[in-house]
């Protein structure tokens, strides 16, 4: 018997399709012996439901390999489960220690994390705020609290929480999780100063992009100016931030102001450059110069000489975000233009 090709072909593509049949909520309804309506109520709000009935929701999900349609008309307020993070770079590991610690206490919680990166452009932070809100997330989290008046402008007309992270006393648009770069900056000059150096630099990496960067620019040089410094620099490389860059940061620096005796850098990497610059040139580190870092990354503690740094609470931000998201899409919106200092800390070792 000969059967017609077409024939053959429909065949097979019926049982393919039959193979790949999407699981539905409705499978997933009589597998934990519930309602769909209660299954959809669980993927928005799991809290809503009991502790047993979650259980075994979830307990179906897995079995099913049940995977929901965020897209989907019937499950339109699914997507609310999403929070867009943006942030600068995730090269960075400032940020990324922050987005990990959200992920974690967001998860708990069922809610998950679109990331986005912005490169330090206004401009791109913009598309991806318009495309996020596409998704109408629980929330956005930005970083810092410089933004193009595009961003601000839609996220003041719409309804969607934000929160701004990594930065203090700027104009927030609703919740403020951080700490002051401005202090930060004063805090390493008073302590270069305090130690009687009198001849002090600030060295960083694309400054005009990182705003954060350049304010603790501003604060270190201001608080040198203060305590009586005999010359305060600023020098700074449109480069991005690294080891490397440490180097001819301070190869730069030497060559215009020979006489440093004291060196701040906008991260650890630069100040690891730095300290690997100073040991080629014979530059004994602290007696002749002076370093302090910022970020307290894991060589800090290990580079010789160990690094005096500025340690910022990356995770301490990202667990507060996640904390105030959390408490919005459960309803309690007690933390509304809420304004939380993490504050930072001064980690004192043999480079100053």
């Amino acid at each position: 018997m000969v059967v017609p090709m077409n024939e053959i072909l429909g065949k097979r593509a019926g049982r393919k399709r039959r193979r790949m049949q999407r699981v539905t909520m409705q499978s997933v309804a009589e597998r934990a012996q519930v309602s769909p309506s209660t299954v959809s109520l669980f993927l928005r709000r799991p809290e809503a439901v009991t502790a047993a009935t979650g259980r075994a929701i979830n307990d179906a999900i897995e079995e099913l390999g049940y995977v929901p349609n965020l897209v989907a008309g019937g499950l339109a307020a699914a997507a609310s489960r999403a929070v867009s993070i943006i942030v600068p770079s995730v090269r960075n590991a400032f940020f990324a220690e922050t987005v990990a610690a959200m992920q974690l206490e967001l998860g708990k919680e069922r809610l998950q994390v679109m990331l986005g990166h912005s490169e330090y452009s206004d401009r791109e932070e913009e598309n991806l705020v318009r495309t996020a809100l596409s998704w109408a997330p629980s929330a956005i989290v930005l970083t810092g609290q410089s933004h193009s008046v595009g961003t601000r402008k839609i996220l003041a007309g719409g309804s969607t929480p934000v929160v701004e992270i990594w930065e203090l006393g700027g104009q927030s648009i609703d919740m403020t999780i951080g700490f002051s770069h401005e202090k930060v900056g004063r805090t390493a000059a008073e302590y270069l100063t305090g130690r009687g150096r009198r001849r002090l630099a600030f060295l960083g990496a694309r400054m005009q992009e990182d705003r954060r960067a350049n304010t603790r620019a501003e604060g270190f040089e201001q608080a040198a100016r203060e305590a009586g410094a005999a010359r305060v620099e600023i020098v700074g490389n449109p480069a991005r931030a690294g080891v490397e860059l440490g180097g001819v940061l301070l190869r730069q620096a030497l060559d215009q102001f020979p006489d440093l005796d004291a060196i701040a850098c906008s991260n650890d990497h630069i100040a690891l450059g730095v300290l690997f610059e100073c040991q080629r040139r014979g530059i004994s580190v602290p007696t002749d110069i002076a370093v302090v870092g910022f970020g307290d990354l894991d060589f800090a503690a290990s580079c010789i000489p160990t690094l005096t740094t500025i340690r910022p609470p990356g995770d301490l931000i990202g667990t507060e975000a996640a904390r105030v998201i959390i408490k919005h899409v459960q309803g309690d919106r007690s933390d509304s233009h809420c304004v939380i200092d993490t504050g930072f800390r001064l980690i004192e070792r043999q480079s100053a």
